[in-house]
Parts: structure tokens; sequence; C-alpha cells
């Protein structure tokens, strides 16, 4: 019996630390897709560097105006901070523009995250760096057209 409490003590012991430090790191991974699009909405460049890893593989899927179907853009790390400077320089994001952040899944090393924003969806994939939540792909698409 002395040795079922102790392993029933060593358990409880190790999932609520486990526990707790996802709690820690699922805030750590929602604050970095918070810092990716909050940094464009205001024009901050900082806050993207912060969240995005240098090697960021960024794919969307947009349909042009005029058009039917969808057309591909890749980005790379460095696009994104230019776009960053500049996408609402002139403030057309509405303060009430859409940030909702969904944590999808988080492990130890890894996490995916639904961001919804003004442009559309990201599915992102984050990872830790030196024990930091980095962004380092992302797949979007504009909001799809409703059926007619």
């Amino acid at each position: 019996m002395k040795n079922f409490l102790l392993t029933f003590a060593l358990f409880f012991v190790y999932s609520t630390a486990a526990f707790a430090q996802t709690d820690v790191d699922r805030e750590a991974v929602r604050q970095a897709a918070l810092d990716y699009v909050e940094g464009i909405y205001e024009v901050s460049s900082q806050r993207v560097e912060r969240s995005v890893h240098p090697d960021l593989v960024k794919r969307g899927f947009y349909i042009k105006k005029g058009e039917t179907s969808y057309s591909g853009s890749p980005m790379t790390f460095t696009e994104l901070v230019n776009l960053a400077k500049t996408y609402n320089k002139s403030g057309k994001v509405p303060k009430t523009a859409p940030k909702d952040v969904v944590v999808l899944d988080i492990l130890d090393q890894t996490a995916s995250v639904k961001l919804t924003a003004v442009w559309g969806v990201d599915y992102m994939h984050l990872a830790k760096y030196d024990g930091k939540w980095m962004i380092i792909n992302i797949l979007w698409q504009s909001p799809p057209k409703p059926n007619r």
C-alpha cells in the first residue's frame, strides 16, 4: 500500500507539473500568433520579427479581383516583415478587425494554431527555439466566396 501511495503521489506531482508547463506554453503560443497579427494590424514589424522564425515558409491562396479561381502567393520572412511595415499604414484595417487565435494542438516542441484575421484564415505551425515559441510555417487563404 505504501508503494501504491508513493507511486500515486509521484504521478500526481509529475502530471500537475506537465499541465502547468502546458498552460505556460499555450499562452506563449497564443501570444506569438497575436504578435504576428497585431504586428501587421499596428504596423509594428518588430512584433512580427519577434514571433516569426527567419526560416519561415508562408504560402497563401486568394482570389484576385475579377477572377474566379485561387492564385498562390508564397512569402518569405523578409517579405512578411516588409509587409508589416506597410500593410496598415493608411489605417484601412478597422480597430474591430478579427484576430481570433485558436490553439489547435501543443506538444513540448511543436504547436498548431488557427488564426482568423481580416485577410482570411492562417494555419500556423510553431516550434520552440531556445525556449521561445516561433512561427515557422503558415498556410492561409482568403475567405471563401459564398456559394451562389
